[in-house]
């Protein structure tokens, strides 16, 4: 039976006793219904697996003792950071879970003119803190201990201004480029997916003149969603570690 991984946002130590924050704690002892002496792995985004063993379950809390911490070697060596245009629905939520289970470094949530979704203010933080979680249980369930950053979303002429070392990529239907034409430098990659009605020809031209290598992913038009999980998966594949 496979051992339960649940996140934790403070620092962990071997042997000390840990209460589990309320929703963690909620989770183990209401919904898996776990009792004393039974075993779990506790991350914070260190790097490390931290096992524990419970020691006591009440109704409202349940607390842990750290028995061991090793670290966990699965991140790819390939950086890459997506700039995503925010998506309607469950389309941005399935993006980023599918994402970081994928192996993604960094997510920029990204405005663009054919955004269909207005956030601001609250509800922008409030959309924001919902991706974060997101985030962080794709890593309880993929086995990541090194959570992904969700950048604040900002707009997507911001983030062409942003400067950086990693190969730029935009996705084209009429580029001649493909993945595996491409050399990526240490520092990883970073592209640029549209939202649902695509990037427009002036936030086409601007991505050229910020650096941005327009690539062909294929003969077939994709979804937002579809478009940023292949291409994570194509370079990870050609430069990360997928087999």
């Amino acid at each position: 039976m496979r051992t339960s991984r649940i996140y934790h946002s403070s620092a962990l130590s071997v042997n000390t006793r840990v209460n589990l924050e309320p929703e963690a704690a909620n989770h183990v002892g209401r919904v898996l219904r776990m009792q004393m002496g039974q075993s779990i792995v506790l991350f914070n985004g260190d790097g490390n697996d931290y096992d524990a063993e419970i020691t006591e379950v009440t109704k409202k809390n349940v607390v842990v003792n750290v028995l061991s911490q090793h670290p966990v070697t699965n991140e790819s060596p390939l950086k890459v950071h997506l700039a995503q245009g925010i998506s309607r629905g469950d389309k941005m939520d399935f993006t980023i879970q599918k994402s970081v289970e994928l192996g993604i470094t960094d997510i920029t949530p990204i405005f663009t003119e054919r955004c269909g979704v207005k956030l601001s203010g609250e509800r922008l933080d409030k959309k924001h803190g919902q991706w974060q979680k997101i985030a962080i249980a794709a890593c309880e369930q993929s086995g990541r201990a090194t959570i992904p950053t969700i950048h604040k979303p900002i707009q997507i002429t911001e983030f062409l201004t942003q400067q950086s070392d990693q190969l730029k990529l935009n996705l084209h239907p009429r580029a001649s480029t493909t993945v595996k034409g491409l050399v990526v430098p240490d520092s990883g990659v970073r592209f640029i997916i549209g939202p649902e009605g695509g990037l427009n020809d002036h936030e086409i031209e601007q991505a050229v003149s910020a650096g941005y290598q327009e690539i062909l992913l294929g003969p077939r038009i994709l979804r937002t969603e579809t478009a940023a999980l292949t291409l994570l998966s194509a370079l990870q594949l050609q430069f990360g570690d997928l087999a």
